[in-house]
């Protein structure tokens, strides 16, 4: 197999390319940018397909413990599974910033499954702060 299997895609967010056009994306950069998408994307956001996306909003309140991180990581297991087949899922790790709790880091590692390149990319999720009593 080769990289036709990846395809190539609209850029997202959306913008236009250099002639005015829209711009594309095509290969590993597609597969990135399909995956933010799915992340970045809450179910029942989109009227026409409401089970698309990844349960991680969910978790906006939950704060930065180890139960929200573990949700939070098999939310991202759960969507990257079901949306996105062009690749394998190896980890999926959830860190908190060191200076900003409300800032959870997820990094993703993964497998292009036509070409075995393995690859990982961080999405930085954003809580709301708990607050001080």
């Amino acid at each position: 197999m080769t990289d036709d299997f990846i395809g190539a895609g609209w850029a997202f967010p959306l913008r236009t390319d250099s002639s005015g056009g829209i711009a594309l994306v095509s290969k590993s950069r597609e597969i990135e940018e399909a995956i933010r998408l799915v992340l970045g994307t809450a179910p029942g956001e989109r009227p026409m397909r409401p089970e698309f996306g990844c349960r991680i909003h969910d978790e906006v309140f939950s704060g930065a413990g180890a139960g929200s991180a573990g949700r939070i990581a098999q939310h991202v297991r759960d969507a990257l599974l079901r949306w996105e087949p062009r690749i394998e899922v190896t980890d999926v790790d959830v860190s908190v910033d060191a200076e900003d709790r409300s800032v959870l880091y997820i990094e993703i590692t993964y497998t292009i499954n036509t070409t075995n390149d393995r690859r990982n990319l961080v999405f930085p999720f954003y809580t709301i702060p708990e607050e001080a009593e």
